[in-house]
């Protein structure tokens, strides 16, 4: 065949590849059958279209085209040959043919060696040696020359998009708070369902010998065994819900009283009160108070702050007058400075907090005492002094750690009038009570039974121990140290030393006997007769050992004498100091100067006494109430403080002898029943009738150098 174009030119294409038609192609695949399906109806097609020509002068311009499809169409497609039927004889029908089968080339469509060799292969020892060289090249690779450390760059296979239809994701936001309790509930209920399913599945085996129902009857009765099904998965979901509460409460009553809750919750109970006392306890310990500055942006804010601050300073400087007014300073102190009174801040009490809490609500405060190791831990007896208002007693330990709530509480049967701690034994504490009982306490257990009691002593004291004291005194020679004893007198009028063996024995150190008033007989009085005594006794009050010599002891009775006694001495007084017109409360030796002691009583007066002179030195009253306690300041010779029922006082005997340096006033229907130095700080605790005992600071008080009086 040729192809021309249209303007006559000869573009016929050469074949490339030149059949022979003698060979046969003996199988054909899928693809050939189809090219000679096609090539046959292209023939077809051919031979339809040849018997269609049209005649005339378009018959050239036709032919030519029908060239041009021919071409076209037959230059692409294998036509297939006719093939030539051969017909066979019956001697090639008997003719032997040897056929050979031979193997042709595998053809790989996908090879992935592998990366395991068996071990009896051929190439096993090879692999072998390659693993092990291999391994010491990671091995010591720093410094080797066979390990080369290079980089290169390697091209990522190209992503693939693979789109999928589905149904359309439905998003919903729900959210439930979910705490602790709630997973551990969610937890243990899927425990106890294949618990729940066990014992149903037991209880049809057990009710296997029951004879068993048709099955008609199973089918009218199917929907009331559904209903009885429901009913019991019902029971079955109550019991286990009510099986579920029952072991939470168990569960939560055993974290409850747990000891490791127990001791989170006293940490967590120290951090809180640390928080929120913060500056209180920073002025107690005298450290600066440091507070959180409030930085704004804002001006306004920093205006109205600016005006806070001055309104606040304002009134302080009002309060500080008024306090100056109410204090009582001796005119005598500001004039010997060089500073006009109007530059000078008053010295005052300044409240910082206060001991107190439920149970100790109407407790008068008896007696207080620190702990001789640990100068944070306070012990406070709490007890009326009246034998009409007599109640229960409450021995509390409290820390500066958690003013709010004492750390030990220990319930007595009578009102508390004493307590004092040991210093041989820092966890003992000693309590005195008013019906005369005396019993010593371990502050670190957490049980409050008393360890020893005074009630199986047949010697105890008859009436109320207004005192007790753990006395350090010396063993002599034979001895080495000192020893510790346990001292208390009562209003039965003994001086007791308590032995502390498996129970409480005591013995009498003196017994105070009532002494004549040295009363000057008139000119021309007859003789009066002696009144008879209802008691030969004196009732003790108070006493004090000296803070050197403790064979040396002071002892105030309710005549209001003070007698100095002797642990040594067969006499029963050494000396008698008379000036009192009522009981003693209290007798003190100063710590500084040791010749010199206070005593107050309910004459409304405080004497001070040198130990030399049996007559008072000075005498101070400044105020128509009793004077229930009295106490030298543990930094300076010349100042003590005292609490009267309607006040508290500081006197400076450097300043005034005349008037206190400051007084605060008591609340209405309140009175101060006790005072005590903190041992560290400059600050002063003051317990009153109510049971609170307040932490004052004293502040703008200059401690004199010189430590005689």
């Amino acid at each position: 065949l040729q192809v021309f174009d249209e303007e006559g030119k000869d573009v016929t294409p050469h074949p490339l590849f030149h059949s022979d038609p003698n060979t046969v192609v003996p199988r054909q695949g899928k693809l050939l059958a189809s090219s000679a399906y096609f090539g046959a109806t292209g023939s077809v097609f051919l031979s339809s279209f040849s018997m269609h020509q049209p005649s005339g002068a378009n018959a050239s311009l036709e032919q030519k085209r029908s060239c041009l499809l021919t071409s076209y169409n037959f230059s692409d497609v294998q036509v297939r040959q006719e093939e030539i039927k051969e017909e066979l004889t019956k001697a090639d029908l008997d003719r032997r043919v040897d056929l050979y089968l031979t193997e042709t080339e595998t053809i790989w469509m996908l090879d992935m060696p592998s990366v395991v060799v068996s071990v009896e292969s051929e190439d096993a020892a090879r692999v072998l040696e390659r693993n092990r060289i291999y391994v010491d090249i990671c091995t010591n690779r720093p410094g080797s020359d066979r390990f080369v450390e290079k980089m290169m760059q390697t091209v990522n296979g190209a992503a693939k998009n693979k789109e999928v239809q589905c149904d359309k994701i439905i998003m919903e936001d729900k959210g439930m708070m979910v705490t602790s309790w709630d997973l551990y509930d969610s937890f243990h209920v899927s425990e106890i369902e294949p618990t729940s399913k066990a014992e149903g599945s037991r209880t049809p085996t057990g009710k296997s010998s029951k004879p068993h129902t048709t099955k008609e009857h199973n089918q009218t009765m199917s929907v009331s065994s559904d209903r009885g099904s429901t009913t019991s998965t019902m029971i079955l979901e109550s019991a286990v819900l009510g099986r579920i509460h029952e072991e939470e409460e168990c569960h939560s009553e055993a974290i409850l009283t747990s000891e490791n809750f127990q001791q989170d919750l006293f940490f967590m109970e120290r951090i809180l009160m640390e928080n929120i006392f913060q500056p209180k306890l920073a002025a107690y310990r005298q450290f600066p108070v440091l507070t959180d500055p409030n930085v704004t942006s804002d001006t306004s804010g920093t205006v109205a702050a600016v005006k806070e601050a001055k309104q606040e300073k304002h009134d302080k400087e009002k309060k500080d007058k008024e306090e100056q007014k109410e204090a009582f300073i001796d005119p005598s102190f500001l004039s010997g400075l060089n500073k006009t009174p109007e530059e000078i801040v008053p010295p005052r009490l300044e409240r910082l907090w206060s001991y107190v809490c439920d149970l100790t609500n109407g407790h008068s405060v008896s007696s207080m005492v620190w702990s001789k190791v640990n100068p944070d831990l306070l012990a406070v007896g709490y007890g009326a002094f009246d034998f009409k208002e007599q109640k229960k007693g409450l021995a509390c330990c409290w820390s500066l750690k958690n003013p709010m709530w004492p750390e030990r509480i220990f319930q007595c049967e009578h009102g508390v009038t004493a307590l004092d701690f040991s210093m041989a034994s820092p966890n003992l504490l000693a309590v005195g009570m008013y019906n005369g009982s005396v019993a010593i306490y371990d502050v670190r257990s957490c049980n409050d039974a008393a360890l020893l009691d005074s009630s199986e002593s047949s010697n105890k004291h008859t009436g109320p121990v207004w005192q007790l004291r753990w006395v350090e005194q010396d063993r002599g020679a034979t001895g080495d140290g000192k020893k510790e004893r346990l001292i208390s007198i009562s209003a039965d009028g003994r001086i007791t030393e308590w032995l502390i063996q498996k129970r409480l024995d005591c013995t009498d150190l003196m017994k105070i006997k009532r002494t004549e008033s040295e009363k000057k007989k008139l000119p021309g009085e007859k003789e009066r007769k002696s009144e008879a005594l209802i008691s030969q006794q004196a009732a003790g009050m108070c006493f004090d050992f000296h803070p050197k010599d403790t064979n040396f002891y002071l002892a105030g009775t309710e005549e209001g004498h003070i007698h100095q006694c002797s642990c040594s001495c067969n006499e029963p007084f050494l000396k008698t100091y008379r000036g009192h017109k009522g009981p003693v409360y209290k007798v003190t030796w100063n710590p500084f100067s040791t010749d010199m002691f206070l005593s107050c009583s309910a004459d409304w007066s405080i004497i001070l006494w040198h130990q030399d002179s049996q007559t008072p030195i000075l005498t101070f009253s400044s105020a128509t109430a009793f004077v229930h306690d009295v106490m030298w300041s543990p930094k300076s010779a010349f100042i003590f403080a005292a609490a009267n029922e309607s006040r508290v006082e500081i006197w400076d005997l450097s300043v005034s002898t005349l008037n206190p340096v400051i007084s605060r006033f008591a609340n209405p229907r309140v009175k101060f029943t006790s005072v005590l130095f903190a041992k560290n700080t400059d600050c002063l605790l003051v317990g009153d009738s109510k049971g609170e005992v307040s932490v004052f600071e004293l502040q703008n008080l200059v401690a004199p150098n010189s430590n005689k009086v």
